[in-house]
């Protein structure tokens, strides 16, 4: 990715500046790539990780807090993605019988089916933007990523 080239100049820019435009630029071309392979699904990338959280669950509920403190993106509504996955019918939101004021979320059978045939997709996805790395590059990326 030649960032020059997409922003249209002939400048030079100086490496720090550079450095974090090419992360904008290829954080904003792995989401579109991500947000098509989800687009046939009629499903957000944030409400895919809430189905991921809440499989990890392994059947036990979860609550807002703690969805909201496992999110990739962080700047989400929990609450709203999670209203619109009950509407679709992959998660459920009940009241805890021991707390009345806690709220427990559970993925359903239709919400783990879904999310199956949407993993196909995003490991296609994941091969497609990973294909240009080796194993031992991807790794070095890991070490450099690590240091934010």
């Amino acid at each position: 990715m030649n960032v020059e080239k997409i922003i249209k100049t002939d400048k030079k820019i100086p490496l720090p500046k550079r450095t974090i435009i090419h992360l904008f630029l290829v954080h904003n071309k792995t989401n579109e790539m991500f947000a098509k392979a989800l687009k046939p699904f009629e499903i957000s990338q944030q409400q895919f990780n809430v189905l991921r959280i809440l499989r990890g669950q392994q059947g036990k509920p979860a609550n807002l807090s703690t969805i909201n403190d496992r999110m990739v993106s962080k700047m989400s509504n929990t609450t709203r993605l999670v209203d619109k996955l009950i509407c679709r019918g992959h998660v459920e939101r009940m009241v805890c019988e021991a707390n009345r004021r806690k709220v427990e979320i559970t993925i359903t059978q239709q919400g783990l089916d879904a999310l199956s045939e949407m993993d196909k997709e995003m490991a296609n996805t994941e091969k497609q933007v990973l294909q240009r790395f080796s194993h031992k590059e991807l790794e070095q990326l890991n070490k450099l990523l690590d240091k934010f």
